[in-house]
């Protein structure tokens, strides 16, 4: 009987899933704020947390090499963006240092795993 063979999922990415775990984290501490926080950091906050999930998620289903890695990228600037709101809510006393210590775990981690899917997609993909 012929082996069948495993294609890759978007689950199998570690990056993405550090991502959805990174956003559900973020999620879960701004929707404990005041409104006016909420309004002005938190959907800020958020929406770009949520952005590196969702664009390697839109890279990911790109067929071609080029078109993957640009979304890629855009994960990549979107952890920079959530470096600077993490650090004016934690400095507008939004966040704990505790708080603001896990996310920066997946801060630091993920711009490492979006790179390795960069140089795999770079390294494994024809076109």
């Amino acid at each position: 009987m012929a082996e069948e063979k495993k294609y890759l999922d978007l689950n199998d990415l570690s990056s993405y899933r550090l991502a959805m775990e990174m956003g559900t984290l973020v999620w879960d501490i701004v929707n404990e704020w005041e409104y006016f926080a909420k309004d002005t950091i938190g959907k800020q906050f958020v929406r770009c947390v949520d952005s590196v999930a969702a664009n390697i998620a839109e890279g990911f289903g790109r067929y071609g090499k080029r078109s993957r890695i640009v979304f890629f990228r855009y994960a990549y600037g979107s952890l920079y963006e959530a470096r600077a709101w993490a650090q004016k809510a934690f400095d507008r006393k939004l966040i704990t240092e505790d708080q603001l210590f896990k996310i920066r775990k997946f801060l630091e981690a993920l711009p490492v795993e979006i790179h390795q899917l960069i140089k795999f997609t770079n390294e494994r993909l024809k076109f």
